[in-house]
């Protein structure tokens, strides 16, 4: 079985754990403050031109969502996202068990514009209830999002206008940053420019575990690391978080991984078009969804893992297909060739 569906089946990139292998008879103290977390943050200030960002290690990503999104909003406030945002289609609820409303805004293709949330803001201040309703209180995008788009940077300068004129922090969750940022014209300064908080996914990208929230707020950035450890999300062994970062930020290895990710489903999405199968969506990223006769589907499912995303009609079937850091052209090849004789 070759597995296609998603992008964290195997364990991690070779340069990671070699640097794990290499540190791990070093003794250092705990909690994120040892020299690795320290130089991997300096990195990662550096990259983003940054210099007075805080940066902040997490293990997985719904814990650096839940951590952020409460640490910024207030008791009586919400978040605003896509529908089909992670936060609000894919995380349990995480989000509201810390008394927090998500706000889902209709997304074409998961994405969200600057129109919608001024709208969504005026319309709130101008209700006679105002004072009854959830307040926005921040906005939350994905790059890429769920459905494997990307914002452009003029349409993320847009919504980064629009949430400074309303005073609502801007958050981008960057699970799958690397992708976004092979596939889209924004930059990891662009975004330390432009957003409050945004973060570095490693899980998703040849790491074992691990996500690099870099915070440009002073205000949100205060205390946060109280947040951290009240929500469990202080690694005893905070090093092994420093330990990967550094051999994933050197010589920009995200990048590179992310650019091959992409180079591959590229490829996929090829040949499913060549076959005559429609997207599902127009994704630049390592997801791809076509669109398949369901008798196609069966025939993939024998060698093939991947996840079946929604039912267009009665015998057609969006399906996603999700390219890794492992993802070899073997696996490429062989799927290709399959959907050729389909």
């Amino acid at each position: 079985m070759i597995r296609f569906e998603c992008d964290y089946t195997t364990g991690a990139h070779p340069n990671i754990l070699e640097a794990l292998v290499n540190s791990n008879t070093e003794a250092c103290p705990g909690y994120g403050v040892d020299r690795h977390c320290e130089h991997a943050r300096a990195m990662l200030r550096e990259l983003c031109l940054a210099p007075k960002a805080g940066v902040h290690f997490l293990v997985g990503g719904t814990q650096a969502n839940t951590t952020v999104i409460a640490a910024a909003l207030r008791p009586h406030q919400g978040v605003l996202c896509a529908e089909t945002g992670h936060i609000n289609a894919h995380e349990s609820g995480a989000i509201e068990s810390t008394g927090h409303k998500v706000l889902g805004l209709s997304a074409a293709e998961g994405k969200i514009d600057a129109r919608q949330i001024d709208e969504y803001c005026q319309s709130h201040y101008d209700d006679v209830a105002w004072e009854h309703m959830v307040q926005p209180g921040m906005v939350y995008l994905s790059l890429p999002t769920e459905l494997g788009t990307v914002y452009t940077l003029a349409e993320l300068e847009e919504i980064s206008a629009v949430c400074r004129r309303w005073k609502l922090p801007l958050f981008v969750d960057g699970a799958r940053l690397a992708c976004g940022l092979a596939a889209s014209d924004i930059t990891l300064p662009d975004l330390a420019r432009l957003c409050d908080v945004f973060y570095l996914g490693g899980t998703k990208a040849g790491l074992l575990f691990g996500e690099a929230v870099v915070i440009t707020s002073p205000t949100l950035n205060k205390d946060f690391r109280y947040l951290i450890k009240q929500r469990g999300g202080m690694l005893a062994k905070g090093r092994l978080l420093g330990v990967q970062f550094e051999a994933f930020l050197k010589n920009s290895l995200f990048l590179d991984i992310g650019k091959k990710e992409v180079a591959k489903a590229m490829r996929l999405r090829s040949a499913f078009e060549k076959k005559g199968y429609p997207l599902f969506v127009n994704s630049p990223t390592n997801q791809q969804f076509p669109i398949l006769p369901n008798e196609a589907l069966a025939a993939l499912e024998r060698d093939y893992s991947f996840e079946v995303w929604a039912r267009v009609d009665p015998d057609h079937t969006a399906v996603r297909f999700c390219t890794s850091w492992s993802t070899t052209d073997q696996d490429v090849d062989a799927l290709i060739e399959d959907i050729r004789r389909l």
